[in-house]
């Protein structure tokens, strides 16, 4: 089916307001397009009148009624206009039969009278209907929403043309099967029902009056200027009257007031929808439903009037107080007389478009992507074009929505991916400030190793003659502070090399948990936990991974070295090893009681050099270290603290990062 409502990609800004405004659901998003689904589109035209940015367009007709109708002068060429023409036409609606004339029709008939035509059918219908409700059909949007989606309704459809395809019917055995005809209005859903297979041929075009304005513009027609002529019989009665809401009954003897509930008159798509709901439900037992899908066809979607719906509605009633004086009423009875003998009835195929309900395991799994787990989580906002979670969720397992429509999923995306891109910026600017201090502590590193050398053995030689002559005790103990602190840059200058050299990993395979045992067995016989309460809570079992076992050991030592150091002042000294398995990763944090980390210090904490011991304490390399050991594992370490009340850092490694061993 190719539809006659397409949309411009280009012009598409995912406002979504044409999925809020489709009662079809027939509006697939790809690739953030909001695309007809033709199949399932009813051409009812909300998505036109909703889309602020013109994306959705009607298929045009215009070069085909110019070259296959109106450049045809061997058929007459009929031109049928639609009653709520008053309402596109408010300030000249009497100039339009002479304007259609000068564009080179030959003949300009009233719609109208094809809703005279079908009245009696109508009523013999009701009267004689094998169901209840008999619901009207001179609205395609609705039967065509009905044989899609209610196809069980059909048999309720009353089995008569429209007003267009009635009056099509008439003029063709009046003027002969050549006659050309075109159909003017302000429904979409007329290009859509002039091709159906039960009528189809009776109609040779559809324009609508958007396009009629169109085609009074390249011919420089100015309604103003045109001098006024009525339409050509046969001229209509009260079918005038169709465009209004309740209209239809006007022309026929079936009662229409408000208070009969054998007559329910429907108008406006909420209204429509509710309708056909309650009587696919068997909620209504009237007799008659008469249903139009717009607001009365005053409010077509491309009646293109600036008007307001009362306005409109004025401008019609104007119109047909004025024009029904001119009607003659034998002429227009015998008129209706000679044709009673014509076939006004028509089919409908059942063509359902309904995709059956996904299973609620389908549905549960969707909503829990957007981390909706119970109808709290639902925050049923519509901006995707769904009136709740729920219907967002059965549209995209049907294949009709994509996920990206739901604002706030897209905004936490968004915000996610702003955070990543941001600690992926800060590991960029963190990685090549260690990169070019690697480079510089190597050069450094190489050439203060020589001056110390000389240092400490000059010292060491001044401290033996010292000891031998039996120098003065001071001058010894000057010469063992240098001595001291020479061997103190000495470490700093081999830490500084192994922060250079970091890059090459001498990997094996060993267990991580026997491992930091070990560490802690190692350090707590050297008396660096005295007096520190250490709660090791790792298991039993082996957990095997592969790395570099001496470098994961000194970022391990390093760790827990931190925080021995963060509890010195503390009356309270505990320390706290715990593990977390996550499949493929292992996580172990290494908690203490200390004072915690200020927070203006945690973005600098991995810096080289930076410390927060006290002078002679500290190089501010360790954890720059651990850092770069980490990322060559293609793990991480990072940290939670707060002020006063302790801090943790755990360590995130791969268990099988290196699969060339």
């Amino acid at each position: 089916m190719s539809g006659v409502i397409f949309t411009v990609p280009d012009r598409c800004k995912r406002c979504y307001s044409c999925i809020r405004e489709c009662p079809a659901k027939a509006i697939r998003v790809v690739n953030g397009q909001a695309l007809i689904i033709q199949d399932r589109c009813i051409s009812c035209g909300n998505c036109l009148v909703v889309c602020s940015q013109h994306a959705k367009c009607i298929v045009s007709n215009i070069e085909y009624t110019r070259s296959e109708i109106l450049s045809d002068i061997e058929c007459e060429r009929i031109a049928m206009v639609a009653p709520s023409f008053a309402a596109s036409f408010p300030d000249s609606y009497d100039k339009v039969p002479a304007a259609l004339k000068r564009l080179g029709f030959d003949t300009v008939v009233e719609t109208a009278f094809g809703a005279d035509l079908i009245s009696g059918e109508y009523v013999d219908a009701v009267m004689n209907a094998d169901v209840r409700p008999v619901i009207s059909t001179a609205c395609p949007a609705v039967f065509n929403y009905i044989q899609k989606y209610y196809n069980h309704l059909v048999p309720n459809l009353a089995k008569i043309v429209s007003p267009m395809i009635a009056l099509g019917r008439y003029l063709k055995k009046e003027n002969g099967e050549k006659t050309k005809i075109v159909f003017v209005g302000p429904c979409v859903a007329k290009k859509d029902e002039f091709t159906d297979e039960p009528v189809e041929g009776i109609i040779d075009s559809v324009i609508t009056f958007s396009e009629l304005k169109e085609m009074f513009f390249e011919d420089n027609i100015v309604l103003s200027e045109l001098e006024t002529v009525p339409f050509d019989p046969p001229r209509a009665s009260l079918g005038k009257a169709f465009p209004l809401a309740g209209g239809l009954l006007k022309s026929t003897d079936l009662p229409g007031d408000v208070l009969d509930d054998e007559i329910v008159v429907v108008e406006g798509r909420e209204k429509v929808l509710e309708i056909i709901g309650e009587i696919s439900n068997k909620n209504i037992n009237a007799r008659f439903v008469d249903i139009l899908f717009c607001e009365g066809c005053i409010s077509g979607p491309v009646v293109d009037s600036e008007l307001n719906f009362y306005s409109k509605r004025e401008k019609v009633i104007e119109f047909i107080k004025k024009d029904l004086k001119q009607v003659d009423k034998k002429v227009w009875k015998s008129n209706i007389f000679n044709s009673r003998d014509m076939d006004f009835s028509r089919t409908f195929i059942k063509t359902s478009q309904k995709k059956p309900t996904p299973e609620e395991a389908v549905i549960t799994e969707i909503l829990g992507t957007f981390g909706i787990h119970n109808k709290n989580d639902e925050l049923n906002c519509g901006a995707c074009g769904y009136s709740t979670c729920r219907e967002f969720a059965i549209a995209i397992a049907k294949g009709l929505s994509e996920k990206e429509m739901c604002l706030p999923h897209l905004l936490d995306e968004i915000r996610e991916a702003y955070d990543n891109l941001h600690e992926t910026e800060a590991a960029l600017h963190s990685a090549e400030k260690l990169a070019s201090i690697g480079q510089l502590a190597a050069g450094v590193a190489h050439e203060i190793n020589n001056p110390l050398g000389t240092i400490m053995v000059y010292a060491g030689l001044l401290k033996k003659l010292c000891d031998k002559h039996k120098i003065e005790a001071d001058i010894g103990g000057d010469l063992e502070m240098i001595m001291g602190e020479a061997n103190r840059c000495k470490n700093i200058v081999a830490n500084l090399l192994n922060f250079a050299r970091q890059g090459k990993l001498n990997v094996s395979t060993f267990d991580i948990i026997a491992e930091v045992k070990a560490i802690m067995k190692k350090l707590s016989v050297t008396g660096k936990l005295d007096g520190i309460s250490v709660e090791i809570d790792l298991p039993e079992t082996a957990v095997v991974i592969q790395g570099d076992r001496d470098q994961i050991e000194q970022v391990i030592a390093n760790l827990v070295l931190n925080a021995v150091d963060a509890m010195a002042d503390k009356q309270t000294r505990k320390i706290r090893i715990r593990h977390e398995d996550l499949g493929e990763n292992l996580k172990i944090y290494f908690a203490d009681s200390g004072g915690g980390i200020k927070k203006e210090h945690f973005s600098k904490l991995f810096t080289p050099f930076f410390t927060t011991k006290e002078a002679g304490k500290g190089t501010g390399l360790g954890l720059a270290i651990a850092y770069g050991i980490m990322k060559m594992h293609k793990g991480d370490i990072n940290f939670k603290s707060e002020e006063g009340k302790g801090t943790e850092f755990f360590i995130n490694l791969p268990k099988k990062q290196f699969l060339n061993i």
